[in-house]
């Protein structure tokens, strides 16, 4: 906790759903924007951000999990989060689908970004966190404790 995070995401653009992931209900269908559309889009996301915390999220709201309180159809305002979002780049768009790479705060909601894009989550995949790489894991092997702490 509280390490930055790496992610890489498909984003669907021609949708926002209720939970900013395919599980939920289509709230919005719309054409994809331009490649130079999408462009402005990202810049605006860039740097410091508040972003809204999605409804399907685990935050507390009156002392329940929101996730809960969405499941349940209870409509209730969800509060903004503060991140930094300090790389937010491109790999790939094509058919209406962008896959970004991330590096943002921890505390950060990638479907909050994906939302903000006017999407939705299609993938997402955690790559870091902090100074620790999913390139580095390894059932097998762990990383000794002392090496660990040093990284940090």
């Amino acid at each position: 906790m509280g390490l930055d995070k790496r992610y890489v995401t498909d984003v669907d653009l021609s949708a926002r759903t209720s939970t900013g992931d395919p599980e939920g209900l289509v709230v919005e269908q719309r054409e994809p924007p331009s490649r130079g559309e999408l462009d402005e889009r990202l810049a605006g996301l860039r740097g410091e951000v508040e972003l809204p915390i999605p409804a399907a999220s685990a935050v507390k709201i009156g002392g329940e999990r929101a996730y809960k309180l969405a499941r349940r159809g209870v409509k209730v305002e969800m509060p903004t989060r503060r991140s930094q979002i300090s790389a937010l780049d491109v790999i790939t768009y094509s058919s209406g689908t962008v896959r970004l790479d991330l590096r943002v705060s921890s505390g950060t909601y990638v479907r909050a970004v994906a939302d903000a894009l006017g999407g939705h989550c299609r993938t997402l995949r955690r790559l870091e966190i902090g100074p620790f790489s999913i390139d580095e894991a390894d059932a097998e092997h762990f990383i000794p404790p002392d090496e660990a702490l040093a990284r940090l």
